[in-house]
């Protein structure tokens, strides 16, 4: 019918469009379940609730509908969900490797520690050594240049060396042997004879001082000190100590 026909309006009211745009949109919508029913074996009638529910698939569009809020809705909480699960994973990664951290550190302060600690003791170490050292050294006796201190000096050697004796015993054999004299010699006995003659303070032959001479001591018959260790020294290994020897040895 044409649009110019008298009697008839020339525009169609809201109402009608508002129709029109209804019976297209449930139209559209019966064809598409036509059709998808009819893929198994040809079309059927379109039920009432199949309608229905495609009316309301295409009402749903609308932003104010109750279904879109409802979709909006469970969006935000799912985005809410993630987001805070995304949060909770990264503070936990954070909380971990905060931890890692600590722990390293916790190691490397102790391990610093511990060698500042070894340094400390070995210095400490080091220092009591030098302190008892020249302790020592300045501890160290000074004895006279007579037969008291030559004896005295002798006791101090074999007292390191664990050579029994004492300073009564090593007194009256010197005093016997030699009357005190460190430059003693016997050239008449049976040592003398076979050119091995008795000298010094404990009157020693020079293979017996030789065996028995103590290191530290100079290597001299004659010399008060080493005369009377090494005697002492042959005494112990012989008669048990020079405090066994009342005649000669």
């Amino acid at each position: 019918m044409s649009a110019n026909t008298p009697g008839h309006s020339r525009g169609l009211k809201k109402t009608h469009k508002a129709a029109i745009a209804g019976v297209a949109t449930l139209s559209a919508a019966a064809l598409g379940l036509s059709l998808v029913q009819g893929v198994g074996g040809g079309a059927t009638e379109t039920e009432p609730q199949a309608l229905a529910n495609t009316q309301a698939v295409a009402w749903s569009y609308d932003a104010a509908s109750p279904q879109a809020k409802a979709l909006a809705a469970s969006l935000d909480q799912q985005t809410s969900t993630f987001t805070l699960k995304a949060k909770q994973e990264a503070d936990a990664k954070a909380k971990a490797k905060a931890a890692a951290d600590a722990a390293a550190k916790k190691k490397a302060d102790a391990a610093k520690a511990a060698a500042k600690k070894k340094a400390q003791a070995e210095a400490k170490k080091r220092s009591a050594e030098k302190t008892a050292a020249s302790r020592s050294v300045t501890r160290a006796p000074v004895f006279a240049n007579n037969l008291d201190g030559w004896i005295r000096e002798a006791l101090f050697i074999m007292d390191k060396h664990n050579i029994p004796g004492s300073y009564n015993g090593i007194h009256k054999n010197v005093m016997r042997e030699s009357s005190g004299n460190p430059f003693a010699i016997n050239n008449w006995d049976i040592n003398a004879i076979n050119g091995v003659p008795s000298k010094g303070l404990l009157q020693v032959i020079y293979p017996t001082f030789k065996a028995y001479h103590i290191s530290g001591t100079k290597f001299d018959q004659y010399d008060p000190v080493a005369n009377i260790v090494a005697a002492c020294n042959y005494a112990a290994d012989r008669y048990g100590s020079i405090d066994n020897v009342n005649s000669a040895y």
